[in-house]
């Protein structure tokens, strides 16, 4: 038997809470709070970070109940005027800002994908290494997914183009616009976060 992905557990799983009148209920019965103790996935206030230099992205979502909710998102939106120790700086101070207002407890970041260019490479890993700091500081538990992963468990496959993880991402919390694509890939990262945290 074919094992099924946790996207594919997880809307299983969403699709039996429903009521009869076809809405979520705000409360789960306690019949079913033995099932919902199996879920592998993470039961926590997520910040999830796209991690770059000029453009990282960061989204907070509360997974501790059903449906998880969008707490909030934000770009780090940095020109090409300031100097790269400058971009770390405020990379580090918008995650701590973001963590501390929606009282994170876990964050997810992506991994660090191969790239030809070296300073492309060494611009990620100074971004992530600014978030990661803060994170450390904070005792926030870190956990990191390859993007491939990140897709798959968001929009099934790990191909799919940012624009559809944003569509996902958008159906997911019921936002009435899809997210600026930063944002969307990090919500995507707590999301996977949220999904498949086996720790």
């Amino acid at each position: 038997m074919a094992r099924k992905s946790a996207r594919a557990l997880w809307t299983a799983h969403l699709a039996s809470a429903k009521s009869s009148n076809g809405r979520t209920p705000a409360t789960t019965p306690k019949k079913k709070l033995a099932s919902l103790s199996q879920f592998r996935g993470s039961r926590a206030v997520i910040i999830g970070i796209d991690p770059s230099l000029r453009g990282t992205g960061l989204a907070v979502i509360d997974a501790r109940r059903e449906p998880p909710q969008l707490l909030g998102s934000l770009t780090v939106k940095i020109g090409p005027s300031p100097k790269a120790f400058v971009c770390l700086g405020m990379i580090a101070e918008a995650v701590e800002k973001m963590a501390k207002q929606h009282g994170a407890t876990e964050a997810a970041i992506e991994e660090t994908i191969y790239v030809q260019n070296f300073r492309t490479a060494q611009a990620m890993g100074a971004s992530r290494g600014a978030a990661l700091s803060v994170l450390a500081r904070l005792g926030l538990s870190v956990h990191e997914y390859a993007p491939k992963r990140i897709k798959m468990s968001v929009a099934g496959h790990g191909s799919a183009a940012k624009e559809q993880v944003g569509q996902m991402v958008k159906s997911v919390f019921c936002l009435k616009q899809v997210l600026p694509l930063d944002e969307s890939d990090a919500a995507a990262v707590a999301l996977c976060h949220h999904y498949t945290k086996r720790d």
